[in-house]
């Protein structure tokens, strides 16, 4: 018997969306009807954890990918994509997603043959906590059918965007990167919070409450940002105060040049440049 789905990697990504799909009771769906799903890590301790985590069914845990499988989702480093591959090939996996940074369809392709149809995406971290960003493209022979059931994985832990692989680079830049960017800025917000006289933790609940806020405004309102930006700055106020410092210091530019940076150096590893 084939086992619907596979995910090659037990890592923090591999582990979100197999914990996604369950949550969303997706696996039924779209891998591929028996709604069965195997978590492979081939680490003992790690093994372990996730055996742990998954015993109330549903997930099984195991060190071997199984003989026969009908989808598989590779989410292990770029260095043990290959070998992932040609498990993948020799088990008859006949649809591939792979979320490994760098690595290209040219090269998933080559490592699995002929038989399968690819696809890549690049998810982000947020998908953790099931509110990722994530973008798929699919591979050369890739019908409608396929990018349907790459997003019904991807979006069990978040929203999903079709795009040509080309684009990748500019993703991983963006929202593959993004979340350090947030991160940089919460960590500021709260050292200004804390410069100005507030309590660490007051800062620190100020600001995080603050970004999750103003991301719910983005995606809830309707609005753009330029009018919501518009509409908490008053002509002489405090909000214009703290934009112009913003904007004397470049922080736009900076974040151009940061996605930039990001998108530039995804697209050196994908062809192959060295590791960090």
């Amino acid at each position: 018997m084939s086992t619907a789905l596979a995910v090659v990697g037990g890592g923090n990504m591999g582990t979100a969306l197999v914990a996604g799909l369950r949550r969303a009771r997706q696996g039924d769906a779209d891998a591929g009807g028996s709604g069965e799903v195997v978590l492979v890590e081939r680490l003992p301790a790690r093994r372990r954890q996730l055996e742990q985590r998954f015993t109330d069914g549903g997930v099984t845990v195991t060190a071997d990918l199984p003989p026969s499988v009908g989808s598989a989702v590779i989410a292990v480093k770029p260095h043990d994509v290959e070998a992932a591959c040609r498990d993948l090939a020799a088990a008859g996996a006949g649809r591939v997603l792979s979320i490994a940074a760098g690595v290209t369809l040219s090269s998933l392709r080559g490592w699995l043959g002929d038989g399968p149809t690819v696809l890549r995406a690049m998810p982000n971290t947020p998908a953790l906590v099931s509110a990722g960003a994530s973008a798929v493209a699919p591979g050369p022979g890739a019908g409608e059918a396929d990018v349907a059931w790459a997003r019904g994985i991807l979006e069990a832990v978040g929203s999903v965007e079709v795009v040509e692989e080309r684009h990748l680079d500019a993703v991983t830049g963006l929202s593959g990167s993004g979340p350090a960017y947030l991160f940089l800025v919460a960590e500021a917000l709260i050292d200004g919070g804390v410069l100005n006289g507030l309590p660490r933790a007051v800062a620190a609940r100020l600001a995080t409450q603050t970004i999750l806020g103003a991301g719910r405004m983005l995606t809830e309102s309707g609005e753009s940002p330029e009018a919501l930006r518009a509409a908490v700055t008053s002509p002489g106020g405090t909000t214009a105060a703290g934009l112009r410092a913003l904007e004397a210091r470049a922080v736009r530019a900076a974040l151009l040049e940061a996605v930039t940076a990001s998108a530039e150096r995804a697209a050196e590893l994908g062809r192959g440049g060295p590791p960090a």
